[in-house]
């Protein structure tokens, strides 16, 4: 049976520790504002997470890590073109490029970052669906849970005292470099590579991106180098150009798509509404936005959204077959033979 509830009455860490007691198998969808993440079992072990639009696609982490440079990930996606059952993943170690070693021990890293971040959302939803498994990833994993709990209510802590220092990821610093040269300090790797890309442009977002570090370690970075006295706050960084809105148009898509195929329909619609109003035209948006409402028996608001759906060239079968089953509902017979 699914289990749902709020973050505000149930802890993630303590539905973890109830899935993992009770050997399930599914996913666990979690939702905080306008982010959705997942978590997925096999017999109460973790086998998969993922965070929708979190930047850790694994062509760019390798990239940015420095284990493969931007050429040979662009050869390997092109291969990939050409044979698209393969998986990324699996191509990279066939074509000599990384070891199944390194690259099994690269998404683990992943998947586990993914759960500690989801760790740091204390409101929101969470809905687990029994029986479910993830579509075809590059890896899966079977971590212990109580693993995972151990060092994500470490970082959680240590998370409190960051956000002090760095309240927000768009918050740009510069380094006093003369002052830390004069210091002598020892700096720790991670502060050594942050402390290289520290030049009064990049907000923490972008350090993140660029170091190949994950976000707990730039935090603790900067954490450690603000309180020191080394670092100044210089601003923050501009929002994206609202003349290009497509990196927003795709977050509500992904964000509407994630909540559809979990059974989140009423979020499912939010979403995809927002997505129509930036982009009227997406007749992909609008059909499963008619689709969310069917789900919900909304029969009349289904067949509106629908309808406009069949208005914007060239609409799919389905959108006329569905179209046809919203009108049947609402008894207008002949509206659904017309359909279909």
């Amino acid at each position: 049976m699914a289990i749902k509830g709020s973050l505000k009455e149930a802890s993630l860490p303590d539905v973890l520790q109830l899935l993992s007691l009770g050997n399930k198998t599914g996913c666990l969808s979690i939702t905080h504002r306008s982010n959705f993440g997942s978590i997925w079992f096999d017999t109460g072990r973790v086998c998969f997470a993922s965070i929708v639009n979190r930047r850790d696609r694994l062509g760019d982490v390798l990239v940015k890590s420095g284990r493969l440079t931007q050429a040979q990930l662009d050869a390997a996606i092109a291969a990939q073109a050409r044979d698209p059952d393969v998986r990324l993943g699996d191509l990279l170690v066939r074509l000599g490029l990384l070891s199944r070693e390194l690259l099994n021990e690269q998404i683990r890293v992943q998947i586990e970052e993914a759960v500690y971040s989801l760790f740091t959302w204390t409101e929101g939803t969470f809905n687990f669906e029994p029986d479910l498994r993830p579509e075809r990833q590059d890896f899966l994993v079977s971590v212990r849970p109580d693993a995972l709990l151990l060092e994500g209510a470490r970082r959680v802590d240590e998370w409190s005292l960051i956000e002090k220092k760095i309240p927000a990821f768009d918050i740009i610093f510069d380094v006093d470099r003369r002052r830390l040269e004069a210091s002598g300090v020892a700096l720790t790797s991670e502060q050594q590579a942050v402390v290289r890309l520290l030049d009064a442009r990049r907000d923490v977002q972008q350090i993140v991106d660029d170091s190949g570090l994950v976000e707990f370690e730039v935090g603790k970075a900067l954490y450690g180098l603000a309180t020191a006295g080394f670092l100044h706050r210089v601003g923050t960084s501009h929002p994206a150009d609202p003349k290009v809105p497509e990196a927003r148009v795709e977050e509500h898509r992904n964000l509407g798509m994630a909540f559809f195929k979990t059974g989140m329909f009423a979020e499912a619609i939010r979403e995809l509404r927002r997505v129509i109003e930036l982009r009227p035209r997406d007749a992909a948006a609008r059909f499963h936005a008619g689709l969310s409402l069917l789900r919900l028996g909304q029969w009349a608001e289904a067949a509106d959204t629908l309808r406009a759906a069949t208005e914007l060239r060239p609409a799919k079968g389905s959108v006329f077959h569905n179209l046809a089953y919203a009108l049947e509902r609402l008894g207008l017979y002949e509206d659904a033979a017309a359909a279909l």
